[in-house]
């Protein structure tokens, strides 16, 4: 990492640590004086600048951060594509523990260095950091989404992304029992913080029958205070071995289906808010042969890109509102498609966006006289 403000470490090509990744740029930077250390990743641009959240984590090593940003980019770039928005994929990652580094000065830093790649990556909120830090980035950096409405932003953008998992999950319903509803249906929701905290609101007003788990006894606490019916479970591993779930949504932190959790998964249907849902290449095989319907996590979780990305028009809530509401008739796009081609719905989803972040981005080489 650069040693000072004078400018960025730039990784272009996608090669990081002698490894080809597929990524147009990598970028790591540092700001000793104030303790900031962060990574931003453009994976493509093809639709548009890459946009994407900034997440800030202590992570033990920084190949660890690397391989986190790597694959949230990417999936970003996927999730733009899906969304029918013209922006690519891009993410960032800070590391360090929230709750001690963060400062006005840090975020003010790492804004200096989004501001340097001139509009190729425009940041907004994710893990860690909230309306408020945008707010501070925003006085070095003209791209930045996610600010708060007083300042001309959109403000939280965990209340469309909530809105968007429930969209994707009235369509994961219908395709799997017939009906677009929760209704008499078991969901278990891991993780109540930002977005899990709202779609248990959505389920609850539907008609579900809601059990939650997570780390923070305060996020429990407070949805249980808002939802007294709602159910509570110690972890995650009590979550997902409920002999009657219908219905697991992961609402925390990534691989949360893996070769431990799958096995003993007993919902018929995952569908959640949590990036990079699935631990490694293979895990949607195990869940379709054990009959699980999995709701691509990039594809449902989209509203939250969708409010962020109205920002930089002016935001109007009830437009970003009724584009997020678009996830549903998408989810239900991508199962038909799944059943179609024979391959899991992840693997539909995938083809999808690839075909739009090509067909779309061809356009490029199409010369335009000024």
């Amino acid at each position: 990492m650069t040693d000072s403000m004078d400018g960025p470490h730039d990784t272009t090509s996608g090669l990081v640590f002698g490894r080809s990744t597929g990524h147009e740029q990598v970028v790591f930077c540092q700001d000793r004086a104030s303790g900031l250390r962060a990574i931003i990743a453009i994976y493509s641009s093809a639709l548009g600048p890459a946009l994407g959240g900034t997440r800030f984590h202590p992570y033990d090593t920084e190949e660890e951060a690397v391989a986190d940003v790597l694959n949230l980019s990417r999936g970003m770039a996927y999730k733009n594509a899906l969304a029918g928005l013209d922006h690519g994929g891009g993410k960032a990652v800070i590391i360090g523990d929230p709750t001690r580094d963060k400062s006005e000065v840090l975020l003010r830093a790492y804004g200096r260095f989004v501001q340097s790649l001139g509009g190729r990556y425009i940041t907004a909120c994710d893990v860690g950091t909230y309306v408020d830090d945008m707010d501070v980035v925003a006085k070095e950096c003209d791209f930045v989404t996610g600010r708060s409405p007083e300042n001309g932003g959109a403000g939280d953008s965990s209340v469309l992304t909530a809105y968007g998992v429930f969209q994707g999950m009235l369509a994961s319903a219908e395709h799997r029992w017939g009906a677009p509803t929760l209704r008499g249906r078991r969901v278990g929701v891991a993780g109540v913080g930002k977005v899990g905290r709202h779609l248990v609101g959505h389920l609850v007003a539907d008609g579900a029958s809601v059990v939650i788990t997570d780390v923070d006894e305060r996020a429990v606490a407070r949805v249980r205070h808002e939802h007294p019916e709602v159910d509570f479970v110690s972890d995650t591993d009590a979550l997902i071995r409920i002999p009657d779930l219908d219905v697991y949504a992961p609402c925390a932190l990534g691989g949360a289906l893996n070769d431990d959790t799958v096995p003993v998964l007993t919902a018929a249907v995952v569908c959640g808010a949590a990036n990079n849902q699935l631990a490694h290449p293979g895990i949607e095989k195990a869940l379709a042969e054990r009959g699980v319907l999995y709701a691509p996590d990039y594809l449902v979780n989209s509203g939250g890109v969708i409010q962020v990305a109205d920002e930089r028009r002016g935001f109007d809530f009830e437009r970003a509102k009724r584009k997020a509401s678009g996830i549903r008739a998408t989810t239900a796009r991508i199962f038909a498609l799944a059943d179609e081609e024979g391959v899991p719905p992840a693997v539909a989803a995938d083809r999808l966006a690839e075909r739009r972040m090509a067909d779309v981005g061809r356009l490029r080489d199409i010369y335009l006289q000024s």
